[in-house]
């Protein structure tokens, strides 16, 4: 079936773009470019430039279209903070439009890629969907607003959702032509940060004594691949009129030192670090519950931290 890839000139839209060629779908991407590589879109797939929030551009784009992998939107969660007003458009508007030009043309499926920071600091680990949803940041909170907002155009629209939440991905895709990896102008994620380090600019590790077993925090990690993988699983498992939050992880997650460990495994070389102070709002563990996914879409992870830093290392 031909699926539409919004934002799918970015990171992860890249590569699920990439996997669904790969098994066999036609692929439709969208994306304005601001934050996206027109040079990571496959020759294979139709490309529309424009943005969600161009109705005329999405209506294009949906074209022959029989579902949605919906990408597209802003992810900085300190730039939320700042901007809170065009987090708020691109994500929840531009979804908003997306939807309303899906009800047009009588596309009913839609893949959701939600973000585990709707919950917030969880009062319990590892999280589970039930867990109440508390975004700290207009990322998250936008992001919620998103996910409820399928949930009532499933009931009222007979709409088939599924949102997914994750916390951190690494990793990258070698393909034919190119390895398909992260190429953010700012990089917050901790990864690519360790890898792009040195003595002169060390990594900051934020507290050291976190009631943790080595005293640095705990995050959950996922590759790239299992995370697109994941993704293409749920277009086979949506139904009608249900919208399904399911969460993405490792689940159990990886501290700060065992992350640079394993860059120091892999690259074979020391990692330099400063052991700095808490920052205000850190949980020590954000580690999701994965026995969902593993019992709706017949997933589980397979790739280990060692392959998420190998592949990352090979894309720098």
């Amino acid at each position: 079936m031909r699926i539409l890839v919004t934002g799918g000139a970015g990171y992860i839209g890249s590569i699920t773009t990439e996997l669904l060629l790969q098994a066999g779908h036609e692929v439709t991407v969208l994306d304005d470019l601001s934050t996206g590589h027109a040079d990571a879109v496959s020759d294979l797939a139709t490309f529309v430039k424009g943005s969600i929030l161009d109705k005329a551009a999405v209506k294009i784009a949906l074209r022959d279209c029989e579902a949605v992998l919906h990408f597209a939107g802003k992810s900085l969660v300190g730039e939320s903070v700042e901007k809170p007003a065009i987090y708020q458009e691109t994500i929840v508007v531009g979804t908003q439009i997306l939807l309303h030009e899906m009800a047009l043309l009588g596309i009913k499926k839609i893949v959701f890629s939600s973000s585990a920071a709707t919950y917030g600091e969880p009062k319990s680990v590892p999280i589970l969907e039930s867990a109440q949803a508390n975004p700290t940041n207009p990322y998250g909170a936008a992001k919620l607003t998103v996910d409820l907002m399928l949930a009532n155009s499933a009931k009222a629209n007979n709409l088939a959702a599924i949102s997914l939440r994750y916390f951190n991905v690494a990793g990258s895709l070698e393909t034919a032509s190119a390895r398909l990896s992260e190429r953010h102008v700012v990089e917050t994620h901790l990864i690519p940060n360790i890898l792009k380090s040195s003595s002169d600019e060390p990594v900051n590790i934020f507290g050291t004594d976190w009631p943790t077993p080595d005293g640095t925090c705990i995050r959950d990690y996922i590759h790239v691949i299992d995370l697109v993988e994941a993704h293409i699983l749920a277009l086979s498992k949506l139904l009608a009129g249900r919208h399904e939050i399911i969460n993405l992880g490792s689940g159990q997650g990886y501290s700060v030192r065992e992350v640079i460990a394993a860059v120091e495994e892999v690259t074979k070389r020391e990692i330099t670090f400063n052991n700095s102070a808490r920052r205000s709002g850190d949980p020590a563990i954000l580690v999701a519950d994965i026995s969902r996914a593993n019992k709706l879409l017949n997933w589980q992870p397979t790739r280990t931290l060692q392959e998420m830093v190998a592949d990352t290392y090979a894309a720098h």
